[in-house]
Formats: structure tokens, C-alpha cells, sequence
């Protein structure tokens, strides 16, 4: 009565290993007998029975980052950076053909190349060129894993930890620059200010009643100001000439 329960589960285990589903994102590489014959997917797959294995692929962008690690810049400052790297498989039978582990590959990759361009700056360059570090990053890592199907799309250094010394050195230096463009701001003003006042006293000298008006209107200001009475002597406006010449 029982006999048919091991041919059942002899066939349960030929379907499970012989019809796969694969997600929109998956791909499978199939190899018969050890050897690649295609990449199917996604969907519903059948693989012939003892001959045929796969390795599923995931053709989304990876996010990884890349660790802290101590950078010597050219002109011989130690900086810890750390940062990350976007990529995705292109080409999946490449990556699982052409490299034993296409993941752990493109992150030691992705830490040596950071080292060795970092390395290739001066630490002002590091702190105001991170463009174009980030586009030279990327450019090399594409071309170090093309063989392995591997597109990567984007490299960002995240963060430059500089030592204590070295960013109190840029504080002060930070200081000193505000410092002057402070001074070099009241010094303009100062100037625009002087340059006001000769061209008002080049009018005011060409301008007989101007400076009899110009007298009133600050006796005026003055007697307003703080409600006291105030009283004025007015006197000639060419009062001081004629003493002179007296």
C-alpha cells in the first residue's frame, strides 16, 4: 500500500532541482557536465536532472563601503579616509566564471586603488578636488573589473580624518584669513568713505551759500536732539576769512 511514497519523493526531489524561478533581478548560469552553456532567466527554468547546475546572479547595484584605512598624502600627511563604491553585474557569467568571488574581488580592488590615488595628492588638492578623486577612482576600478562582467557606476570618498595637529594648523591659518579679509574689507570702506568727503568738500568749496545751508541744517540737527534749549550766536559765514585777513 506504501510503495508509492518513495517514487513520490524520489519525484518531488527531480522537480525541486529540476524547475527553478528566478526574480526579475536574478539571472542563472547554467553548466552541463561543468561546462557553461547560457544564462536564463528570470522566471521559470528547467535544468535536465544530474546533468545541469546553475549559480544564481543578482544583477542589482551593490552598495559597498569601502574601510577607514591610513593614507599617506604626497606632500607626506597621514589621513584616515574611508569610502564607497556603487556597482552592478553586467555580464553574469563572466563574474561567476572569471573570478571566484566577484563581491570580495571588487572590495580589496576598491581598497588598494583608494590607497594608491589618495597617495598621488597633496592634501589641499585631497580637501578641494574630491571630484575629480572620485571620477579618477571610478574610471580605475571600471576599467580592473570589466573582465569580471562588473560595471561600477560611482566611487565617493566619504570622509578625511586629518590628525589634531594638523587641524588646529588649519583653524588658525582659517583664522588669520578671516582676520584679513576683515581688514581689508574696513580698509575699502575707509577709502570709499574718504573719497566721499573730498568730493563733498570739492562742492561745498565751489558752492558759496552751500556751506551757509549745509551750517543751518547742523545748528538744526544739534538744537533736536536731546530736548534741551540749545542757543546759537549765528554768525557771517565768511566771519573766520575776515579775521584771517585782519
Amino acid at each position: 500500500m506504501m510503495t508509492w511514497i518513495p517514487f513520490a519523493v524520489i519525484l518531488l526531489i527531480l522537480i525541486f532541482n529540476t524547475v527553478k524561478i528566478l526574480n526579475e533581478y536574478e539571472r542563472a548560469v547554467v553548466f552541463r557536465l561543468g561546462r557553461f552553456t547560457s544564462v536564463r532567466g528570470p522566471g521559470l527554468i528547467i535544468l535536465i536532472p544530474g546533468l545541469e547546475k546553475m549559480q544564481r546572479v543578482d544583477l542589482r547595484t551593490v552598495t559597498m563601503d569601502i574601510p577607514s584605512q591610513d593614507i599617506i598624502s604626497r606632500d607626506n600627511v597621514t589621513l584616515k579616509v574611508n569610502g564607497v563604491v556603487y556597482f552592478r553585474v553586467e555580464h553574469p557569467d563572466k563574474s561567476v566564471i572569471a573570478v571566484e568571488d566577484f563581491l570580495l574581488a571588487t572590495g580589496q580592488i576598491a581598497q588598494t586603488t583608494l590607497r594608491s590615488v589618495i597617495g598621488q595628492f597633496e592634501l589641499d588638492e585631497i580637501l578641494s578636488q574630491r571630484d575629480q578623486i572620485n571620477h579618477k577612482l571610478q574610471s580605475i576600478l571600471d576599467e580592473q573589473t570589466e573582465p569580471w562582467g562588473v560595471k561600477v557606476s560611482a566611487v565617493e570618498v566619504k570622509a578625511i580624518d586629518l590628525p589634531i595637529e594638523m587641524q588646529r594648523a588649519m583653524a588658525k591659518q582659517a583664522e588669520a584669513e578671516r582676520d584679513k579679509r576683515a581688514k581689508v574689507i574696513s580698509a575699502e570702506g575707509e577709502l570709499q568713505a574718504a573719497t566721499k568727503l573730498a568730493e563733498a568738500a570739492k562742492i561745498l568749496a565751489s558752492q558759496k551759500d552751500a556751506i551757509t545751508l549745509r551750517y543751518l541744517d547742523t545748528m538744526k540737527e544739534i538744537s533736536s536732539g536731546d530736548g534741551k534749549t540749545t542757543t546759537f550766536f549765528p554768525l557771517p559765514a565768511d566771519f573766520l576769512n575776515m579775521i584771517k585777513k585782519s
